[in-house]
């Protein structure tokens, strides 16, 4: 055996070994999630008329507002330090600054709210007794992020796998017996939402075993600062990005009232859930051990690249398939809410940018930098707000999908073009090649059906997956065999 291939087994093929192993216990939680997410959109659309439903939107952006500013940046972290300070025999130390921070900042929250909750209500056009519990729910749900990030840290997949769909099922289900029952419309969702995160947070902290390592000890200085240090930039950086996928709701509401927001939400409820909790299957399973391979010197580049070329192979047939059938999956929700449609193929082009910048933004979180990450996206969020108002006020609700498209791009090429020493990403070229000529019979076959009414638009698109597949096995062996003879002479 030659030393490139054995390099190659042990730096490339053995971690991409461990990582399918843990992407195997993630997919059952995220193949349900998408399920879940994609059942909500009927369930609740019909139970809910446009203006109720433009409130649960509404409230829910706040909600993620409120999370991304003041607890979603300590879980993060608490992921990002957790081998290096396991490494170092210090888990519990380092345990005891997370919760303190984490306390904190929901006290500091609470507080904020309150001193400052006029200036709320007129921002976010909402009831005071509404944003009030917005606050209160954002308790639970910082807790559970934290304990989720602790998961991955620990790379548990198969408890993070139960606690998500455990989670999805109670959501949903308490939701809606709150809705048919107690008449509360969207505030329902919310009351659901409480109740069955509440109740996994307690089953998170005994799979997490947290309260075995969490002791109560004098805060390290150096450690609370680095952790600030980075988690802060991930917090104005994730502020960015709430405002480069949720601004339109807002400016939506604020020009056109709930129920144009309602329309928008309804166009994102069938994209970003969706496709970003499939999408990001890949790197949940590989970021925790991304990161332990850097932190033991290791090249991660190829890796990455790796990463990429599969998820490439996963979302590109996908988000073809949202912009040729838009209107046939938008009949997944009521009738009225129908003209979503025109938003699908921008909103699933735009998360398709969001996603791939997953991979292309990893290197400043490897090497600590997360300011850089958080420049490209306060740019691309300002830009997106100009963009978003400009659209909308010309083209009302599409201008909101085309301006969310524009914005994520630009996040994207912002990654590509700002490059860390060392872990720069490699564009796994061959796999593009691959993917471009399996797209091209999924077309022409596409160009067929389109003229077919004897199958359904959704067998359509399973017969055009199975056939992308097909293709692309073929032309991957062929290409493999190629490269196989190049090597023998």
């Amino acid at each position: 055996m030659s030393e490139h291939v054995s390099k190659y087994i042990q730096e490339v093929a053995i971690p991409m070994r461990e990582i399918f192993k843990d992407m195997a216990k993630y997919t059952p939680s995220k193949v349900f999630g998408l399920l879940g997410n994609t059942v909500l959109v009927p369930v609740y659309t019909n139970l809910l008329s446009k203006e109720e439903y433009g409130i649960y939107v509404v409230s829910v952006a706040v909600l993620s507002f409120l999370c991304i500013l003041f607890s979603d940046w300590v879980g993060l972290s608490g992921l990002r330090f957790f081998r290096e300070h396991q490494l170092q025999d210090k888990i519990s130390k380092y345990l005891s600054i997370l919760v303190m921070l984490l306390t904190t900042n929901i006290v500091l929250l609470i507080l904020v709210a309150f001193i400052f909750r006029n200036n709320f209500y007129e921002f976010f056009k909402i009831e005071p007794s509404l944003f009030m519990g917005i606050v209160f729910l954002t308790i639970p749900v910082a807790i559970r992020a934290l304990l989720f990030q602790i998961l991955r840290a620990q790379i548990k997949p198969s408890a993070f796998t139960i606690s998500t769909i455990i989670n999805q099922i109670m959501t949903i289900c308490i939701s809606v017996l709150i809705i048919k029952y107690l008449h509360l419309g969207g505030v329902s969702i919310l009351w659901g939402m409480a109740i069955s995160i509440s109740l996994i947070d307690l089953l998170l902290i005994y799979q997490s075993n947290i309260l075995k390592y969490f002791k109560l000890e004098p805060v390290s200085l150096p450690t609370l600062l680095s952790i600030i240090k980075y988690g802060v930039p991930i917090a104005i950086a994730s502020i960015s990005m709430w405002i480069i996928t949720k601004s339109n709701t807002l400016i939506l509401q604020h020009l056109k009232g709930s129920e144009e927001a309602g329309i928008v939400g309804v166009g994102y409820s069938l994209t970003f859930p969706i496709l970003m909790t499939l999408f990001s299957i890949l790197t949940v399973a590989s970021f925790p051990r991304i990161i332990n391979l850097y932190e033991n010197k290791k090249d991660v580049r190829p890796i990455i690249s790796k990463m990429t070329g599969y998820y490439l192979l996963v979302s590109l047939p996908l988000v073809v398939l949202s912009i040729i059938y838009a209107k046939d999956i938008t009949m997944l929700a009521n009738a009225k809410f129908q003209e979503a449609y025109v938003l699908i193929p921008y909103l699933s082009v735009a998360c398709f940018f969001l996603a791939l910048a997953e991979y292309t933004t990893m290197q400043y979180l490897l090497c600590k930098k997360t300011y850089i990450n958080t420049i490209i996206k306060v740019i691309s969020g300002i830009i997106g707000v100009g963009l978003n108002y400009l659209f909308i006020v010309k083209m009302g609700v599409i201008g909101a999908g085309i301006a969310t498209m524009l914005t994520n791009l630009l996040y994207f090429l912002l990654s590509v073009i700002v490059v860390m020493p060392g872990l720069n990403w490699q564009i796994p070229y061959t796999r593009i090649l691959q993917i471009i000529i399996s797209l091209i019979p999924m077309g022409a076959f596409c160009y067929f059906f389109k003229y077919s009414t004897s199958i359904h638009p959704w067998g359509q698109m399973a017969l055009l997956l199975i056939i992308y597949c097909t293709t692309f096995l073929f032309v991957k062996s062929l290409i493999d065999e190629s490269h196989g003879m190049d090597r023998r002479h």
